[in-house]
């Protein structure tokens, strides 16, 4: 088979979904060497994308030139090249596909927070996301997803038949692994981030909780004898005035930390680290950063939303997000107690061990196969 799959996500710094479809196409290649995989973009792939590329031979990057008639990408270009080209099969892994070739297109639907939670979205990609991705639900042979709560989520709200979704669920990198003491000291030193914290990952908004969380953070500062630093790793995002006034007027002192963006090598080391991840979002579509701590060892809260409680089972505390009294008391459980500490890190190593992208991919190539039998 020759398989083509959307590499837009490629096109700038990996994120989430950039992270999904790189990892998916790497080990589909690895999974299938009879198959030719292709990422798709209208622009240039980054260096480092071209240098993990360079060595899989059955794996290449088509950085397909446009005009002022295929610039219209996903309606005139991307259906052309896939003509040209004869490929097999198209997976769009970030939402959309061409509207052509039904039989023989599957899209990836990470979560439909646009609809869930619009207001937590810039208006402009809400209202655009709002009007295609019915159409691309409708248009594509198979619809992909991380999770049977999205899985649910589509069937209910948009009608789909649920034999038409596919689960597969994403994993952990394979650089997320515990570090040694050392190398986190230095990482820690690097980034001005104490020994003892409590770390967060993700882009600041307003779907990640932010708020609640240095509620409860101020509330065990002043409520109990803990003196661990936050730290909040990730860019920043938009939508955020209510969280950094609350910033602003909370007695904090220097006991909150961010870091910006950080690498994976830095990322590392501050997972393996932390007195413990707090991930208390009220919305996911599968939740990588607990599960990427849960591999490097961490003990980890997070809130308890259907998507979590799936993903991450019993194996993290799981707390109501928008209770900042309850948050705070299971960070304490955890801060007080060393053996409570070391029974969630070993339950963290044995769930992230559950999930692969070599299994991912697995199950994504039977997707394939479902869609070009029919």
């Amino acid at each position: 088979m020759r398989i083509g799959l959307d590499g837009f996500p490629l096109a700038a710094p990996k994120t989430g979904v950039g992270h999904y479809t790189f990892e998916l196409a790497r080990a589909l290649s690895v999974l299938s060497p009879g198959d030719h995989f292709e990422l798709i973009s209208p622009s240039g792939f980054s260096e480092a994308v071209a240098a993990e590329v360079e060595s899989i031979p059955n794996l290449s990057l088509v950085h397909v030139r446009t005009n002022m008639i295929t610039r219209r990408w996903w309606g005139i270009g991307l259906p052309g090249y896939i003509r040209r080209a004869g490929l097999d099969l198209f997976h769009g892994t970030n939402y959309e596909v061409p509207l052509l070739n039904r039989k023989r297109t599957v899209v990836t639907v990470h979560d439909l927070s646009v609809f869930l939670h619009a207001d937590k979205h810039e208006t402009r990609i809400a209202r655009r996301a709002r009007r295609r991705l019915p159409v691309m639900l409708r248009s594509a042979g198979m619809v992909i997803t991380a999770t049977q709560a999205i899985k649910r989520e589509i069937a209910s709200r948009f009608k789909t038949n649920a034999q038409r979704i596919a689960v597969t669920p994403y994993a952990p990198r394979q650089i997320f692994q515990p570090l040694p003491v050392d190398e986190c000291a230095r990482a820690r030193q690097r980034l001005g981030v104490d020994e003892n914290f409590i770390l967060d990952v993700g882009t600041i908004e307003p779907r990640k909780n932010l708020v609640t969380l240095v509620r409860a953070f101020a509330q065990i500062l002043q409520q109990t004898s803990f003196r661990p630093q936050l730290v909040i790793a990730g860019g920043e995002g938009w939508m955020m005035d209510e969280f950094h006034e609350l910033i602003g007027k909370a007695d904090l002192g220097n006991r909150i930390h961010f870091t910006g963006y950080v690498d994976d090598e830095d990322l590392v080391a501050l997972y393996s680290s932390c007195r413990v991840f707090v991930y208390p979002s009220v919305y996911e579509g599968f939740g990588l950063p607990p599960m990427e701590a849960m591999a490097c060892g961490a003990p980890v809260i997070a809130g308890d939303i259907p998507v979590l409680r799936e993903t991450l089972a019993d194996s993290a505390l799981l707390v109501e997000p928008l209770d900042a009294n309850g948050l705070a008391n299971a960070i304490v459980s955890v801060l007080g107690d060393e053996n409570e500490q070391l029974r969630l890190s070993a339950l963290s190593r044995r769930r992230a061990e559950q999930f692969s992208w070599s299994e991912t991919a697995r199950m994504t190539l039977e997707v394939y196969k479902q869609v070009l039998t029919k």
